[in-house]
C-alpha cells in the first residue's frame, strides 16, 4: 500500500480548470487499477491531495436543487461570480478567496475501504484544526461537514464537504472558511440546510485576518496524522 500523498498547491485558481485537473488525476489512478485487475499486477497507485483558493463560485452536487441558488444569472455577474452543477455528493455551496478547499484524491484501498471513515476523518482534520484556535468544532447529526455550537440557535457551519467516489477513489472534498467574505453565502440556501448560519475562522476569533498558508500548514499535519500517510510537495 502507498501512503505517499502529493501535495498540489494552487494559490487562487479557476474552478473549473481545478475541476478539470482533478479528473485527470482521478482517471489516472482509476485506469493503473482497472490495468491491476485485468493484468493481475499490484503496480502502486499514488495518492494526491489538492489545496487551492478560488475565485467567487457556487456549485450544487448532483442530489442538489437548483432552488437553493437564490440569485439569477444577472445577479452572479454582479457578483463576479460563477456556477457549476458538479459530480460530487451535497447540495449547493460557495467557494472563494480567504477559503482553503482540499480535494483529496485518494486511493483509499491504500488507506482502509470505509467512506463513512474517511468523512468522519476529514470532519476531524477540520475539528483538530480549530481547537489550536481555541474553538470547538463539532459533528451535527445527519449534517456533514463541521459546525459550532450544534444543537444551539446559534448554530453556523464553519467547514462544508462533498465527495465522489469510485472503486476507492476519492475526489471533491472539503471547503473550510478562513478569512471568506461571508456576504457571498446569502445567494444561497448552504448545504439546502434552511435556517442555520455560515461562519468563518476569522469571525470566531474576533475578526483578526489570518495566514491562509498557516492554517493551511495545521490542517495538512491533521490530515497526515489522522491518514497515517507520508505528505510530499508534488513538482
Amino acid at each position: 500500500m502507498n501512503k505517499e500523498v502529493q501535495l498540489i498547491e494552487f494559490q487562487l485558481k479557476d474552478y473549473k480548470e481545478t475541476w478539470e485537473y482533478q479528473e485527470t488525476l482521478f482517471k489516472e489512478i482509476l485506469d493503473i487499477k482497472i490495468k491491476n485487475r485485468r493484468e493481475e499486477i499490484e503496480a502502486p497507485t499514488p495518492n494526491y491531495l489538492i489545496s487551492v483558493e478560488h475565485p467567487h463560485v457556487y456549485t450544487l452536487g448532483k442530489s442538489g436543487d437548483i432552488k437553493n441558488l437564490l440569485v439569477n444569472e444577472d445577479e452572479l455577474q454582479k457578483k463576479g461570480a460563477t456556477f457549476y452543477k458538479i459530480n460530487r455528493g451535497g447540495d449547493i455551496t460557495y467557494h472563494g478567496p480567504g477559503q482553503i478547499v482540499g480535494y483529496p484524491i485518494l486511493d483509499l484501498e491504500n488507506f482502509f475501504t470505509d467512506i463513512h471513515k474517511y468523512l468522519r476523518l476529514l470532519e476531524e482534520m477540520i475539528i483538530l484544526t480549530l481547537a489550536e484556535y481555541n474553538i470547538k468544532g463539532e459533528r451535527s447529526k445527519g449534517e456533514t461537514g463541521v459546525w459550532i455550537d450544534v444543537g444551539t440557535p446559534t448554530a453556523r457551519k464553519i467547514c462544508a464537504m462533498g465527495v465522489r467516489a469510485s472503486r476507492w477513489v476519492t475526489m471533491h472534498g472539503f471547503a473550510f472558511n478562513v478569512n471568506t467574505d461571508l456576504s457571498y453565502f446569502d445567494a444561497i440556501i448552504p448545504c439546502g440546510i434552511k435556517n442555520k448560519a455560515v461562519t468563518s475562522l476569522q469571525k470566531e476569533i474576533g475578526g483578526r485576518p489570518l495566514v491562509v498558508k498557516e492554517v493551511q500548514e495545521k490542517l495538512i499535519k491533521h490530515l497526515s496524522t489522522l491518514f497515517e500517510a507520508e505528505l510530499t510537495l508534488k513538482v
